[in-house]
């Protein structure tokens, strides 16, 4: 990285819940885990390296899942688990810069560029961070390593697991052009349509696509998506983000016919939401239902 760049790294933990419960129980290691509650109906939280060669992902349902993988290993989640080794990761984050911008328990942007004198190069304390989590969690990161966060997180997922990838701003087009053009965030299945219909479907396509194609798609934001195709984002990680939702929610096996059933699964999500609200010192000005 250039002395006055920015040195942005974007760590993401590897199937996080389910790399947990394959340490946590040796039987489970080299099995195809998913980690989801709620039979047939729940979802997947997170799927092993094993099962995705079925294509498996996590979002899908629990039974697409068990079609593609008869022989699946499903596990419960153990969210209170999972948070507790998520503290461990970011307080390793932490001894490393006080930048720290949590996504997710398991994802994190980190601006080390005021860690460099101290810490060394990026790639660097990219290594240092996976080498500590993995002492510490016996768990692995893939680190992406640019002079921004758009960048960083697309070279996270260059070369999992366990990678370490790093763009510098001479090889960022080299190392997009070629990526299909959905690694973009903010583009979806009905988007990637219609650039495939207007022959756009690498990055490199979409930088140099005409300004005309690009409008008739993004219409406004044509402009912000080429710099995004270009390897440009000009956003701060923000250390502190605040708290925008508390929620809680169950996925049934069996559909909740009784309006007593009902109240009563109500009242309990309810209290948990409270009591949520509450360890937070929180107050809610709005709530919702969501019923499916």
């Amino acid at each position: 990285m250039a002395p006055g760049s920015r040195t942005i790294l974007h760590v993401d933990m590897d199937a996080f819940y389910a790399s947990v419960e394959q340490r946590d129980d040796p039987e489970l290691r080299g099995q195809p885990v998913v980690v989801g509650g709620g039979g047939n109906r729940g979802v997947v939280a997170a799927a092993s390296y094993e099962v995705r060669k079925f294509g498996v992902r996590s979002a899908m349902s629990m039974a697409d899942a068990r079609r593609r993988c008869p022989n699946l290993v499903q596990v419960r989640p153990r969210m209170a688990h999972y948070k507790a080794v998520s503290k461990q990761i970011f307080a390793i984050f932490r001894e490393f810069t006080p930048l720290v911008e949590g996504l997710s328990r398991d994802e994190a942007f980190l601006d080390v560029t005021g860690s460099r004198k101290l810490h060394g190069s990026g790639p660097e304390i990219a290594l240092g961070i996976k080498e500590k989590i993995l002492e510490q969690t016996q768990l692995t990161a893939s680190v992406g390593v640019a002079e921004n966060k758009l960048v960083a997180k697309i070279a996270s997922d260059l070369d999992k697991p366990d990678g370490l990838c790093v763009i510098t701003a001479d090889t960022v087009h080299d190392r997009l052009d070629p990526l299909p053009v959905g690694v973009i965030p903010g583009i979806g299945r009905k988007t990637l349509d219609r650039l495939e219909a207007l022959n756009i479907r690498s990055v490199r396509d979409l930088r140099l696509a005409p300004d005309r194609d690009l409008e008739s798609v993004f219409g406004r934001y044509a402009g912000r998506t080429r710099e995004r195709a270009a390897g440009i984002d000009n956003r701060p990680v923000v250390a502190e983000r605040e708290e925008k939702s508390v929620s809680a929610e169950e996925t049934y096996d069996t559909d909740l016919a009784e309006r007593r059933d009902m109240e009563k699964e109500l009242l309990r999500l309810a209290e948990a939401t409270a009591r949520r609200l509450h360890r937070s010192e929180l107050q809610a000005g709005t709530v919702q239902v969501k019923i499916r």
